[in-house]
């Protein structure tokens, strides 16, 4: 399964769409290789999306990396005391009933610890404590991963792993070069939030990791439902509507206001949390995902959350063979597309 490759996609399984970026190594640079979005119609599923997907897409590859979301994953920042990896694989098993709602038998689980976050920052401890350390653990429900892995399996593909969409989103931030370089920059907090469908996630980033990750369950899908109320018009035509009608603007805006009401307070909630338990100051949002294409929504999230806050393309950085792919498809399309590129970035670990 792991056999050494120069290639690989990553697979993002949306509820709606299924999105694949292939990044390939050339000598040590990365470079997009390949691109397939499809998606999926009324009484679909992903196999026949990933079937069509892989036919579209010209891969070089058929290793894939996929992910996880939803209320099968659990991911929590867990302050311990400092030991080596190899303990820590042992001591996190005593501390799990604290904090998973899944009995240890039901989950495949990871570890590990995150060096330049101490407890003061993740705890909002007064002291540090050169005794402590943070560690990051997450768990997946093993019935939602064996799923998965079926799925790939019939599609005649070969999974090289299963991740978190909100590791992707870091993932992806890191591989497009967005972390800034200077030192006192690096100390404060960005804040992806991609909104898909139907959940929207937060992944809070500190010197260029992760300190904060939680997952909302309102997005796009809740936007395009409430234009179709208003329009009286069917979910394809309202999402179509919601993303590119200049003439019927005002009316989606009006339509997707309460939504993006209820977002936005969950977004601040989360980021005051953040700023008040850790004393981090956030001061950007970067936002992807296909629920941030609807007109204005950048800007409202922006008023609202009274932070900094612009529509980021994974692109930035990175070559594109242009002979394998279409370019301006893929750029327009570039802020849906950082999940599937986050997962695609572990073809350097390949």
């Amino acid at each position: 399964m792991f056999r050494k490759s120069k290639s690989i996609v990553g697979l993002d399984l949306g509820s709606s769409v299924v999105k694949a970026v292939e990044l390939s190594l050339e000598g040590p640079e990365p470079v997009i290789t390949g691109f397939s979005r499809v998606e999926i119609p009324p009484g679909g599923d992903h196999q026949e999306a990933i079937e069509a997907a892989f036919r579209n897409g010209r891969f070089r590859s058929k290793r894939v990396v996929t992910s996880v979301a939803g209320q099968s994953v659990v991911v929590r920042y867990v302050p311990m005391m400092r030991m080596s990896d190899s303990e820590l694989k042992q001591a996190i098993r005593f501390e799990t009933d604290k904090y998973l709602p899944f009995e240890l038998d039901e989950v495949v689980m990871d570890c590990q610890a995150i060096e330049s976050l101490s407890p003061t920052v993740i705890e909002g401890e007064n002291e540090e404590s050169e005794d402590k350390m943070t560690v990051l653990l997450a768990a997946c429900k093993i019935n939602e991963i064996e799923k998965q892995a079926q799925l790939i399996q019939d599609n005649g593909l070969q999974h090289s792993a299963i991740d978190v969409d909100l590791f992707a989103l870091a993932n992806a931030w890191e591989l497009c070069g967005a972390i800034p370089g200077d030192a006192d920059e690096e100390k404060r907090g960005i804040a992806l939030v991609d909104v898909g469908a139907v959940r929207t996630s937060i992944n809070v980033l500190y010197g260029g990791d992760t300190c904060f990750g939680r997952e909302i369950n309102i997005g796009g899908g809740d936007m395009t439902q409430a234009v179709a109320r208003r329009l009286s018009v069917e979910p394809f035509e309202a999402e179509a509507i919601k993303r590119a009608s200049d003439s019927q603007e005002a009316e989606v805006n009006s339509a997707i206001a309460p939504v993006l009401e209820d977002l936005v307070s969950e977004i601040s909630l989360s980021l005051d949390y953040v700023e008040h338990h850790a004393g981090i100051a956030v001061e950007e949002i970067l936002l992807s995902g296909g629920g941030v294409l609807a007109p204005g929504v950048a800007s409202y999230i922006e008023q609202a959350t009274a932070r900094r806050a612009r529509t980021w393309s994974p692109l930035e950085g990175l070559r594109i063979d242009a002979s394998r792919l279409d370019v301006e498809e893929l750029e327009a399309w570039a802020p849906t597309l950082v999940v599937a590129l986050g997962l695609a970035s572990r073809v350097r670990a390949a």
